[in-house]
């Protein structure tokens, strides 16, 4: 197997590791910095933009309201994992904004929630603390790992080694 070959495959790995997971990890600050750890349930795009519909209650609402700057985080289970200091994950470092309800994308995005996780979508689209935002990747890493470090080109999904 050639190096092309190789790392398309490992291209394809990545996007069966996204696929595999209905929940993404989401790290947000606050306005003074403080960091915050959290998950969220996703949908993503064909444009590989995530989404998330969240509850003011969370304090990751307030926080991405107030600073678009995100991380998510995608990581195989430790029950997959030979070793747990290497588990295979992804993050990308992401640009969050709101999706207003008036906007063509709310109502586009809600659908693909309610596809995906049944009725209760439509319940919680009633309460009116609940935001649609979009989480657009600016960078991203995939790690398989030891030694197994790569870049992950936003554009096109391809991977590259990562380059310290």
């Amino acid at each position: 197997m050639n190096d092309t070959e190789n790392l398309s495959e490992k291209a394809k790995s990545l996007q069966q590791l996204l696929a595999s997971q209905q929940t993404l990890l989401l790290s947000t600050a606050s306005g003074s910095g403080v960091p915050d750890l959290s998950f969220a349930p996703f949908v993503r795009d064909q444009a590989g933009c995530f989404y998330i519909f969240i509850s003011e209650l969370a304090t990751h609402t307030a926080n991405l309201l107030n600073n678009p700057q995100a991380s998510v985080m995608f990581i195989r289970p430790e029950s997959e994992s030979n070793n747990l200091f290497a588990r295979e994950r992804a993050v990308f470092n992401c640009n969050g904004r709101e999706i207003g309800r008036n906007e063509r994308l709310y109502t586009t995005q809600l659908k693909s929630f309610q596809d995906k996780f049944g009725e209760v979508v439509r319940l919680l689209n009633t309460l009116t603390d609940f935001h649609l935002f979009a989480l657009r990747p600016e960078s991203g890493r995939y790690i398989m790992g030891f030694g197994q470090a790569y870049t992950i080109n936003i554009k096109d999904g391809k991977v590259s080694p990562l380059n310290n």
